[in-house]
């Protein structure tokens, strides 16, 4: 439904029934209004006209034309009961209090605007057993002979719409034809009623109908118009804010949408750009993992061909291939962990995590891959196991990446060194360190950038994808932990993950492997 319909729907469902309970309650107090003055009327007729009425009751009563009850203006009573005393006196020579009213106008033609006015009161007279001796006066209803048995005056219900009143009035003495007098009338909009005497004060109503919906056309004009800018913002994709016009609720709601329209285009630049890194990343890494694929597929041609002809097998091209699936592994392992990290800020599964065991692991994963390509790694851990809250896989393929990175990018017949200590009661140190070609100091900033890589990186690797330093770089800032990067003393690169530990006693570094020490200067072990 329309906002215009539906204002009218309101008006109208709440103007309604309050005119129609103002007309029942108007209804209501002339209908008590038209009681009473019975009533009253048939005490004051009946006070001096008792013996009239005895004398003559097959004739006494009927219409009534004169008098301060239904038919006759409030404010001009008429005589008590019975003729004038000076009825035989023209009108001009009785005393004044005797001179008939002046004749009253016509009543208002029917129609809208008016309302009938009261009906001249009917009177007629009935003995103890409700029985009358005029043959024109009606038989008593049995809800009113029932009532007038306990109370001196019984009164017909009130309808609604019918403006018919009759009383049942008990007389002070209780035998003769005139112990009961039933008065008949109606009601007149003179008496009690609180709205006018014509039906004029409806217009109001429709008045108030009308500017209703005549205030509600520019709004939903405005309306309309907001709601085309915001379909045409739609339709290109919110690029266009939609004007704002006024300060009041619609132009808030233009506001809203302005602002729910900017995040939107940002929620959507930041979507396309992370396709466009996503396509690229793809791009990339495919093209990556087919250079090592293609080299692996090559060495095992060449040794199934040395197989085949019965020759031996050359260990340089097993290495070789070895170094490859290696390389793979490594690279297919970050990308999981790149897929994680930008899940969700990587909702960590955080566990005490034994970094002695967890260095442990590393060397040990990285020796043989090491041996192959010429380096030596070793370690040093504490004598008593250094605890931190961490996501164990995540924090282990950071340490991982870092010491793969430190092998990966040494030179034949260099050195790494693997180094965890605590530095306070509360903190710890874990070094990466090692002797290879080193990285400009312009350029460790940028290595914990996903994609980037040094220019010697690039030279002795280029198939990498610049993902190990950044994965170990978030893994960090989501542990609250820091990771540094630093030259080394040796002319390589060292790398320092440093954060709270929980509650591990401290004590000095014990060697792994074939190491004697761990020194704090930078130092590359050998």
């Amino acid at each position: 439904m329309k906002l215009r319909k539906r204002l009218a729907v309101t008006t109208i469902a709440a103007v309604l029934p309050v005119m129609l309970a103002l007309s029942w309650y108007d209804a209501v107090l002339q209908h008590r209004a038209a009681e009473r003055i019975l009533t009253e009327f048939v005490h004051a007729r009946m006070a001096a006209g008792r013996e009239e009425c005895e004398a003559a009751p097959a004739s006494w009563g009927g219409e009534i034309p004169r008098g301060p009850g239904p038919g006759a203006r409030p404010g001009r009573p008429g005589p008590p009961g019975g003729p004038p005393p000076h009825r035989d006196l023209p009108p001009a020579e009785r005393p004044r209090s005797e001179r008939p009213p002046p004749a009253e106008p016509p009543p208002p033609p029917g129609g809208f605007g008016t309302r009938p006015r009261a009906r001249p009161a009917v009177l007629f007279a009935y003995d103890a057993q409700l029985r009358a001796q005029n043959p024109a006066a009606p038989a008593v209803a049995e809800a009113l002979a029932a009532k007038i048995q306990q109370d001196d005056v019984a009164v017909q219900p009130f309808t609604w719409g019918s403006d018919e009143v009759e009383v049942l009035v008990r007389m002070p003495w209780s035998a003769g034809p005139c112990a009961f007098v039933l008065a008949r009338g109606t009601t007149d909009p003179a008496w009690g009623s609180i709205l006018p005497a014509t039906e004029l004060w409806l217009l109001p109503m429709a008045v108030v109908l009308g500017a209703v919906l005549l205030a509600a056309g520019p709004v939903v004009r405005r309306i309309r118009k907001l709601t085309e800018a915001v379909r045409r913002s739609a339709s290109t994709s919110y690029g266009s804010p939609i004007e704002v016009v006024g300060h009041d609720e619609i132009g808030e709601l233009a506001r809203a949408f302005n602002a729910a329209g900017a995040e939107i285009r940002a929620q959507l630049k930041e979507k396309d750009r992370r396709e466009e890194a996503l396509r690229h990343f793809l791009a990339n890494t495919t093209h990556d993992v087919m250079i090592p694929l293609t080299v692996l597929q090559g060495h095992l041609t060449t040794l199934r061909q040395r197989a085949a002809e019965g020759r031996p097998v050359d260990v340089g091209v097993i290495v070789s291939a070895m170094d490859e699936a290696h390389y793979m592994a490594s690279l297919v392992h970050n990308l999981a962990t790149v897929a994680r990290l930008d899940a969700a800020e990587a909702a960590l599964q955080r566990s005490d995590v034994d970094l002695n065991a967890l260095v442990l692991r590393v060397i040990g994963r990285h020796r043989p891959i090491a041996r192959q390509v010429g380096v030596v790694i070793e370690g040093a851990v504490p004598p008593n196991p250094l605890i931190v809250q961490a996501d164990v896989t995540l924090i282990e393929q950071a340490v991982s990446n870092v010491a793969y990175n430190a092998v990966r990018y040494n030179r034949p017949g260099g050195h790494v060194a693997v180094v965890l200590e605590p530095t306070s009661s509360d903190r710890f140190s874990l070094r990466v360190l090692d002797d290879g070609p080193g990285i400009e100091p312009g350029a460790l900033s940028r290595l914990v950038e996903r994609g980037a890589r040094a220019d010697q990186a690039r030279t002795r690797a280029p198939d990498g994808q610049g993902l190990g330093l950044h994965i170990a770089y978030r893994a960090a800032e989501l542990h609250g932990f820091r990771l540094t990067l630093r030259p080394s003393e040796q002319g390589g690169l060292e790398v320092e993950l440093t954060g709270e530990r929980s509650g591990t006693p401290m004590g000095s570094s014990v060697a792994v492997g074939s190491m004697s020490g761990a020194p704090r200067d930078g130092g590359i072990l050998r």
